[in-house]
């Protein structure tokens, strides 16, 4: 688990073509999330995006539902604090299951995560983020302690640009987690091959 983490946006318009530009630009991960979406959307909706993941040989992630993930038969389902636990998760889509949990800024919450079996676990929100502006802050102290503490692949999401992206990869981000900074660009091909190349490029000088 790591590099550019794309994460679909909670608008249903050129879904599908918005993600087909994102694979084709190189993201090898992609959490479907849709608040807005009732079951039946999507279920519709991640169908079509798990096909599109295999496709692509992209690792596929549901946001909160365990259900649904194991409904499309996803890779894997992120977790938040009220969306189930790893054991259950477990349980319902197997051992091979990719399962990954937030942590906002509480790194006694990624410890815990990691001893129950979770694979890869994410802080933030680091920026100021549209998506979730009332979000807990995390920073870079925080990064870097979860880096000399877990052994787990970590994620860092909330309000990361190309522009802002260095500290938190130069720090110890093994994932950028991204939603409008390259859903809502005119070029989305040209916006992943940027993340793309700062990611190679600060992760192979720390």
């Amino acid at each position: 688990m790591k590099g550019l983490y794309a994460i679909t946006e909670s608008d249903s318009n050129n879904l599908l073509k918005n993600v087909t530009l994102a694979l084709q630009g190189g993201v090898r991960i992609l959490q479907y999330r849709n608040k807005n979406a009732d079951t039946a959307q999507q279920v519709i909706e991640a169908s079509a995006l798990a096909s599109l993941c295999k496709e692509y040989n992209v690792c596929f992630i549901i946001n909160d539902n365990i259900q649904l993930a194991k409904q499309v038969k996803a890779d894997g389902v992120h977790l938040g604090r009220d969306d189930g636990s790893i054991d259950e998760a477990r349980a319902v889509l197997g051992d091979d299951a990719i399962i990954g949990v937030t942590c906002y800024q509480d790194i006694e919450r990624a410890l815990e995560a990691e001893k129950l079996g979770a694979n890869y676990v994410a802080f933030g929100r680091f920026f100021a983020s549209p998506t979730k502006p009332n979000a807990p802050q995390a920073n870079i102290e925080l990064l870097q302690q979860a880096r000399q503490q877990l052994s787990l692949p970590i994620c860092c999401i909330g309000g990361i640009t190309v522009q802002n992206a260095d500290r938190l990869i130069e720090n110890g981000a093994d994932m950028i987690a991204v939603i409008s900074s390259l859903f809502a660009t005119e070029d989305i091909v040209q916006t992943t091959h940027r993340f793309l190349a700062k990611l190679r490029h600060l992760s192979s000088a720390r």
